[in-house]
């Protein structure tokens, strides 16, 4: 194995990490939600039940999918970079620009969300309906924790397409 692959292991294995960890954030969101949906049964968690089911769903799926496919990238790298590094990194740097657009797009929608669940929040703020507001955090919670993970993978990301810029 050349020297050269060891960043591009690292960089996968970063990935897969961090889909882990978004896995269990995503299992433990669950895992809240049910306890607030079918235990606590109060309008304000059942409101906060809401984002942290649907999203939570959502990052265990995504961490699952990533996560799984890491081992195979590894492979699929290894073996490109024994065979012909020049095509290998042609071809990862499209599916890195094309990560990184997917990354630009998902951090917009995280955005929005959090401020969808700051404006909600503020709306329903001296408001006796406090399911509103629960699901407005809620909303806040994971939309700010999806956006502190996509951005440090976004920067893994970056770091890895410098990789391959200068081989």
């Amino acid at each position: 194995m050349p020297a050269d692959i060891s960043f591009a292991i690292n960089y996968f294995n970063e990935e897969k990490i961090t889909n882990l960890i978004i896995m269990i954030i995503g299992i433990i969101s669950i895992v809240f939600s049910l306890v607030f949906l079918f235990i606590i049964k109060y309008s304000f968690f059942k409101g906060m039940a809401i984002p942290l089911l649907l999203i939570g769903m959502i990052q265990v799926t995504a961490g699952t999918i990533v996560y799984t496919r890491t081992a195979k990238d590894i492979i699929r790298i290894e073996e490109g970079f024994k065979t012909g590094i020049t095509a290998t990194k042609n071809s990862e740097l499209i599916r890195m620009k094309k990560v990184d657009r997917n990354f630009v797009i998902y951090q917009w929608i995280e955005i929005a969300l959090i401020f969808t669940g700051i404006i909600l929040y503020s709306i329903f703020y001296r408001s006796k309906l406090v399911f509103w507001k629960g699901l407005a955090l809620g909303l806040i919670i994971q939309a700010s924790v999806i956006l502190m993970v996509d951005s440090a993978s976004k920067k893994n990301a970056e770091h890895y397409m410098i990789f391959l810029n200068a081989i």
